[in-house]
């Protein structure tokens, strides 16, 4: 059953031209992340869906990790900018922009938010955290 949805999704995806706009992490390998250390991009060969996205991946070995624990490889605060959450506002992260954090990956909107991260991981995360907690 699996094969023949995948099939069929990746029939209808290249119709849809809109389809870029439901790729996770802009069509970089969740995986990776941690993995290589760096944004891969993913194939458009080897997808999965998870949450109403298309989650792309470099090797079917990342896509069987993703699938086996998709939390665990989701960036957190669900792709919002950790920096922009600890200054009150619901900014999307850049998936180029990035820092892992206690084995979890955190997307920033810039290479500004991405050196203010850095600088003062844990906290950026403990405010980003308790404006989470109110606006989930």
């Amino acid at each position: 059953m699996k094969p023949l949805l995948l099939s069929l999704l990746l029939l209808i995806v290249p119709a849809l031209p809109a389809a870029a706009q439901d790729w996770a992490l802009g069509g970089f390998d969740a995986v990776a992340y941690a993995r290589a250390g760096h944004p891969v991009p993913g194939r458009s060969d080897i997808v999965t869906m998870w949450k109403g996205k298309l989650w792309h991946f470099a090797s079917e070995d990342n896509r069987a990790r993703f699938e086996a624990d998709p939390r665990a490889y989701a960036p957190g605060f669900n792709g919002l900018c950790p920096v922009s959450l600890s200054e009150g506002r619901r900014e999307k992260g850049d998936p180029r922009h990035f820092i892992i954090l206690d084995r979890k990956l955190y997307l920033l909107r810039s290479e500004s938010a991405e050196r203010q991260m850095r600088a003062a991981p844990k906290d950026v995360l403990s405010q980003a955290k308790r404006i989470w907690g109110k606006i989930r």
